[in-house]
């Protein structure tokens, strides 16, 4: 396999019908590590919106339960891209973060700002900073902003941006209005960062969270009340970025997809997991949190571990509506 040979196949597919697929080879055969970093990114980068810092914190799940939280998050939003809006493994995980969103007071404002860092960290990441062993294509940040577009319309957003440059330009604007320190960001922020450092070897921490904040724009910083990185951390980090970039650029294609689901990141669930039975119940669903699950093989089917109840009820809160907006999406 030729090392464009991705990039060409995705060329030649549609950015709208195909835009899931061209999404998930991006993430999984491109730049599966620069992808789980720039959306890494584009979620923290939320906890600076004071409405949305303020919610996390008082949830306590993001302070006390930070490695759940980046698990559950992570997987869910493979599984969506990796199976699709149809029903099955990719519908059920659409579910269950339309039902955790819904138990909780969120403006449509804060949700189309959530959408367009998603759609815009992963090209500042590759393209403009310069961290990706290639560009992204026209062709290709069209297809993702299809996607989340695609996304949106299933969660509900309304007004959602047409075009790259339109979410661009309310990812901007959203962040200079409204970007601001608060005490339950500055938390949420502290156990995020907390939790990435731990990802590393013991020696290799204290390396770490410098190198971590120096990534961070100024807007970032101020709004979280760090002390400005120094420029040496500045340089050192975008330097050994770049510099990653150009190794993997004469490296091999992946042909193999490596999925968020197979990081070793990813701890909570080490005998499988059922997208419909992961995140938070905040309303008293009769599905036991943190339920462990196991693969039955050969099938894929998703079993309770041994040892675990067998819940007897719909994992949707009782309140929640027999219409979702990803059903409505469809119609």
């Amino acid at each position: 396999m030729k090392r464009f040979e991705w990039r060409d196949r995705i060329a030649g597919m549609d950015a709208e019908a195909e835009c899931r697929e061209i999404v998930l080879i991006l993430g999984s055969h491109e730049f599966p590590w620069d992808f789980e970093q720039a959306l890494g990114l584009a979620l923290y980068r939320t906890y600076a919106v004071p409405s949305i810092g303020r919610l996390l914190a008082d949830t306590k799940e993001f302070t006390e339960r930070p490695q759940h939280r980046y698990d559950d998050t992570a997987l869910i939003l493979n599984d969506i891209m990796e199976f699709g809006f149809e029903p099955g493994r990719g519908r059920d995980a659409l579910r269950r973060m339309n039902q955790m969103h819904r138990s909780y007071d969120i403006s449509n404002d804060d949700y189309r700002y959530v959408l367009s860092t998603f759609v815009v960290m992963p090209v500042r990441w590759l393209n403009d900073l310069g961290y990706g062993w290639r560009r992204l294509t026209d062709h290709e940040i069209a297809a993702s902003t299809n996607y989340y577009r695609r996304l949106g319309r299933h969660m509900g957003i309304k007004d959602i941006p047409e075009t790259y440059a339109e979410f661009y330009e309310l990812f901007d604007s959203y962040e200079r209005e409204h970007f601001a320190y608060t005490d339950g960001g500055r938390a949420v922020s502290d156990a995020t960062l907390g939790l990435m450092v731990d990802f590393y070897p013991a020696w290799q921490r204290p390396l770490v969270r410098p190198f971590t904040k120096a990534l961070l724009d100024d807007r970032l910083i101020e709004a979280f009340g760090y002390p400005e990185p120094s420029a040496a951390w500045r340089r050192l980090a975008d330097s050994a970025l770049r510099l990653r970039a150009r190794v993997v650029r004469r490296m091999r294609p992946r042909v193999e997809p490596r999925l968020a689901r197979q990081s070793p990141n990813i701890r909570s669930y080490p005998d499988g997991y059922d997208p419909s039975r992961i995140g938070t119940f905040p309303q008293g669903c009769p599905v036991p949190h943190g339920l462990a699950t196991r693969e039955v093989p050969g099938t894929g089917a998703q079993v309770p571990a041994p040892g675990q109840a067998v819940a007897s009820a719909s994992p949707a809160p009782p309140q929640a509506p027999a219409t979702t907006a990803e059903d409505a999406a469809e119609r």
